[in-house]
């Protein structure tokens, strides 16, 4: 699924209106409708609603959906709140609104007044939507601040109000990151409980600053032009099984174990033996054929214990690795991290492999320790190798960044220049290629952020780059399977309880429900 900027998202807007054709009001009628079919089959019908508009056309949004809600007989009080002048389309849903209801309106023009609700009102809020470019002050921040601090169920239209779409800093000064005091005066933005948004997701629901605002978002078909999506050009996307689908290699009948490759694993020392067992039971789970696991004799035992099916490959070091066979070439793909340690030794092993191979690697955790603390191995990494830190891992390799959105675009910028795929692990993990393109993951859960998570990803991407899926496929199937085996982990377990096994063991299930979206075959 594509990502547009907000002055891409207007454009498209105006592609819709003009090549459907439909008038720009019928256009919000139609995005009311879907938030109108939202609202009723996410909120009770036996609350009452307090809906605020603003005067753009997300103010529009909202009065429309007020006439609807009235129009099923629903306690509904629309509150309007502008300094004089509104928009075209924003103007005419008031005139509806007046025509049909008109005690259901209070408008406020130079004060914020309370309005009398009970606690369990549901909030609208439709005062700005993505089009704001600045603060909001005077009445529009006190009506902001108000609906923050009454402790209601809050739902935002499109975006929540005061938020930026792309980013989670232009809001503020420079210096500031958007939602803490700036000098004196709190930055206005409503803390939504749900956000609606239209046809995309924004940019900005994405980074785990604008959580607290964002709450709970979903995005609503509101058809524009299909057209215009797929010619529109944008460097963002977010991952879903209808992109990854696709994806997914069928495995021949005629086939063997060497059909899909031969992985290699570098992971494990002393007392880290779990990173070699998670790593390479996740690779053969994910489909390689073979799976050798190189590290130290203290290891061997564990992991032939552990997952039988594994050729280890005993290092001459006891205590951790210190030397890769040369023999590594032939190797379909090679891992290296999990749990290896930053020993003088490890670390000459790490820096000879690099100048050595031109092969397409993986690098994981201690790998990208060593490589924070010599920089200068950024520059001989092969070309589409795949990196996979979290932030601070990555900060060692690239620098310290105020926020999430200038770390996503630094590895974005990295990637680029190194040629390399980066995936920044985060609740959303991002996935940035040489072609200057961010993808974000959809699947995932705060389960997943325990020991070992990491270790997993690593073998299956291993597991995948033995089987002759191209780095960016390895990327991007790797980051979704394991996102979603951890969702279906949450059928048996909790949040709380989510071990990394546990990712391993629903690995079967993920592949069979991303199968499940292919249409059958005729035989």
């Amino acid at each position: 699924m594509k990502i547009f900027t907000t002055s891409l998202v207007r454009q498209l807007d105006q592609y819709t209106i003009g090549h459907e054709p439909i008038a720009s009001i019928d256009l919000m009628e139609r995005a009311a409708d879907a938030l109108y079919e939202k609202y009723l089959s996410t909120f009770s019908y036996q609350n009452p609603i307090c809906i605020f508009a603003g005067p753009g056309n997300n103010g529009g949004d909202a009065l429309a959906l007020a006439k609807m809600l009235l129009h099923t007989s629903l306690e509904v009080k629309v509150v309007l709140v502008h300094t004089g002048k509104l928009s075209n389309d924003c103007e005419t849903n008031r005139q509806r609104l007046l025509e049909k209801y008109p005690d259901s309106l209070l408008e406020l023009t130079s004060a914020f007044i309370v309005p009398e609700i009970t606690n369990d009102t549901i909030i609208v809020d439709g005062l700005f939507g993505s089009g704001l470019s600045r603060p909001l002050t005077d009445i529009y921040a006190d009506a902001v601040k108000w609906i923050n601090d009454r402790g209601c169920t809050v739902m935002s239209i499109d975006i929540p109000s005061g938020l930026h779409c792309e980013k989670n800093l232009p809001l503020a000064p420079p210096d500031e990151r958007i939602g803490i005091n700036c000098g004196e005066q709190e930055i206005a933005i409503i803390k939504a409980d749900f956000t609606f948004s239209f046809q995309f997701p924004k940019l900005a629901f994405l980074f785990p600053e604008n959580a607290e605002f964002v709450g709970n978002w979903e995005v609503l078909d509101i058809s524009i032009h299909p057209e215009a999506i797929a010619s529109a050009y944008t460097n963002f996307f977010y991952l879903t099984k209808a992109d990854i689908a696709p994806i997914l290699k069928k495995r021949p009948r005629f086939s063997h174990k060497g059909t899909f490759g031969h992985a290699l694993i570098v992971a494990g020392s002393n007392g880290m033996g779990g990173a070699s067992v998670l790593s390479s039971k996740a690779a053969l789970r994910s489909g390689a054929g073979l799976v050798t696991v190189h590290g130290p004799e203290c290891n061997r035992t564990i992991v032939q214990s552990a997952v039988p099916e594994v050729i280890f490959q005993t290092d001459v070091n006891r205590h951790f690795s210190t030397k890769i066979p040369s023999s590594s070439d032939s190797f379909n793909s090679i891992a290296i991290g999990p749990g290896i340690g930053v020993e003088e030794q490890t670390v000459r092993m790490l820096i000879h492999f690099l100048k050595s191979t031109h092969k397409p690697c993986i690098l994981d955790a201690d790998a990208l320790n060593i490589i924070g603390q010599h920089r200068n191995l950024l520059e001989i990494i092969p070309q589409n190798s795949i990196l996979t830190p979290h932030p601070k891992e990555f900060e060692r390799m690239f620098g310290t960044f105020t926020n999430s959105y200038d770390r996503a675009i630094a590895a974005r910028d990295a990637a680029l220049k190194l040629r390399i795929f980066i995936i920044l692990k985060g609740a959303y993990t991002i996935i940035a290629t040489p072609d200057c393109k961010l993808y974000f993951n959809s699947t995932g859960n705060s389960g997943m952020a325990t020991a070992g998570s990491g270790d997993v990803l690593t073998g299956i991407l291993a597991g995948l780059l033995a089987q002759g899926y191209t780095p960016e496929e390895t990327a991007k199937l790797g980051v979704f399977v394991h996102g979603y085996a951890g969702d279906l982990a949450l059928k048996t377990e909790s949040e709380e309880s989510l071990i990394a096994g546990d990712i391993i063991c629903n690995l079967g299930e993920t592949f069979k429900s991303i199968k499940s979206s292919e249409q059958p075959s005729l035989r």
